[in-house]
């Protein structure tokens, strides 16, 4: 496979930018400031006698999390809230689609962005979220203060939630006072219909529709060579379950794709607005129940595995078309670029460092890493990207650029703690947990196999792809994430849990 060939960005010397400062809702109040910058005039260059504070421009928009404030929700209402929470997705797809194409405009007419964008996305999100409340308060107490969650904010991409330069995670972009002008859609000039002229103008429309009008951006790479080696495991006590249990479901060599959810947002299409690889349960749609995914067929070779793996595709940002170019999804979603087939798939069950492990029920469901890592901040946040033979340098909120000859890795280590009760929760977090720093899990949970999953792609080396993300999320690094249901049959969880606490290596 050859290199990507991608444009390279214009520079501050070669022309003057005009820009605008980010915009951020706060309270009741919306705020904008002009910016400009030029070739040998810094910070504080003036304009027709006007000095200008250069600031980031804003490039997203920030809505709460919902789901994350719901208390528990009783079984009859649960229908109604998934619905509904999959709707508010819409809703930023939709506003965020809105603000994406009058973007310049915005930046100059702040009462724009909130008359077009803001105001009747904070009606649309109320609206719903009194539905949640209604339907939760038919049979349980009706929640008070979900209103608060209705407003939304526009604000700049230096703001996202990941880490961002920690010195595990390599090099940071220190915050510049100019205004970049990429191509990536992320800055003033970016959306295709920039300020600038001529060549300039040409080479980042160029790039805007390579990469889908909204990232990444150069500065969401980061050499792995340039990464301080930091994995690191719990000590392993004298009844730690040491074994593995491999299973063996190819690499979706067969192309199921789809934008489902059908974890957070059941019984809705298209409910999480980028495309999902599948391997394992070839039954699993939006509309899937327990039923349906038990009768499944299955990628897996040994047939009493029809579990559910899935994750965001992985595509190239090369220009090329992919045939979900004008679906949902897809380009309709701004996920644009070929899709990339994994060259390697491994799905491993491992054991914990402190005792022995349970049985997981089936149909047991688990999201790992959270698709809105970059707005909600990574508290959920668990990618982990690396490059082969460098996987003791592992980064969480940037793409590894790989020297020729190593493949790009991401993986995902799966919750191993369970409260030994449900099999989902209302916000499909809580009914799982993360083991302690020690390995131990936490009061009230019991340790269950450990999915642990792998999966590397032959790309060109160095900027030119990335997973596809819910349109606002920018296709950040950090968005990743992975979703399991387990529909082993209990004869092979058995072997799966004896396997593991015997620490033999079984397939």
């Amino acid at each position: 496979m050859g290199r990507t060939s991608r444009k390279k960005r214009s520079t501050l010397a070669n022309r003057a930018i005009i820009a605008s400062a980010a915009l951020i809702l706060g309270g009741g109040g919306l705020a904008a400031v002009n910016v400009y910058a030029s070739a040998g005039e810094g910070s504080s260059a003036s304009s027709h006698g006007r000095n200008w504070q250069p600031v980031r421009q804003a490039s997203t928009i920030d809505c709460p999390e919902v789901v994350n404030e719901i208390p528990e929700v009783p079984d009859p209402a649960r229908p109604e809230v998934d619905r509904e929470l999959a709707a508010m997705d819409t809703q930023i797809t939709d506003a965020y689609r809105e603000f994406a194409d009058r973007r310049d405009r915005m930046a100059r007419d702040p009462q724009l962005a909130r008359n077009a964008v803001l105001d009747p996305l904070e009606a649309r999100r109320a609206a719903s979220i009194d539905r949640i409340a209604t339907a939760i308060g038919r049979t349980a107490q009706r929640p008070e203060g979900l209103g608060s969650l209705a407003p939304c904010s526009l604000r700049a991409d230096d703001e996202g939630g990941g880490e961002g330069g920690d010195e595990a995670n390599g090099p940071s972009d220190e915050p510049t006072s100019e205004p970049t002008n990429d191509g990536s859609g992320e800055d003033g000039n970016g959306d295709g219909n920039g300020n600038g002229d001529g060549d300039d103008q040409d080479q980042d429309q160029d790039q805007d529709q390579d990469q889908g009008g909204n990232g990444p951006e150069d500065s969401d790479f980061v050499d792995i060579q340039s990464v301080r080696p930091d994995v690191g495991t719990p000590a392993r006590l004298r009844g730690a379950s040491r074994g593995t249990f491999t299973t063996e479901c190819g690499r979706n060599q067969n192309g199921k794709f789809n934008p489902d959810n059908v974890i957070a947002a059941p019984g809705v299409g298209n409910g999480a607005h980028h495309m999902h690889d599948y391997v394992g349960n070839q039954a699993t749609d939006a509309f899937s129940g327990d039923d349906d995914l038990a009768a499944g067929d299955t990628t897996c070779r040994n047939q009493g595995d029809r579990s559910t793996y899935y994750w965001p595709v992985l595509r190239l940002q090369n220009g090329t078309a992919e045939n979900d170019a004008d679906a949902d999804g897809g380009g309709r979603d701004q996920n644009t670029g070929e899709i990339q087939t994994p060259s390697q798939v491994t799905l491993k069950f491992v054991g914990n460092p402190t005792g022995k492990v349970t049985a997981m029920p089936r149909f047991l469901r688990i999201i790992t890493g959270d698709a809105k890592a970059f707005t909600n901040g990574d508290a959920n946040a668990n990618a982990s990207w690396s490059c082969t033979g460098f996987e003791d340098r592992q980064l969480k909120d940037k793409y590894p650029i790989c020297p020729e000859g190593s493949q790009v890795v991401r993986s995902f280590a799966f919750q191993s703690c369970w409260d030994g009760r449900n099999t989902d929760s209302a916000n499909h977090r809580t009914h799982v947990a993360f083991a302690q720093d020690d390995g131990r899990c936490p009061g009230g949970f019991r340790a269950i196999p450990q999915l642990v999953q792998r999966i590397v792609y032959d790309v060109p080396p160095g900027p030119g792809f990335a997973v596809d993300s819910f349109p606002e999320q920018l296709h950040k690094p950090v968005t990743d994430h992975g979703d399991f249901i387990n529909v082993f049959d209990d004869r092979l969880m058995r072997k799966v849990v004896s396997c593991i606490n015997d620490g033999r290596k079984c397939r």
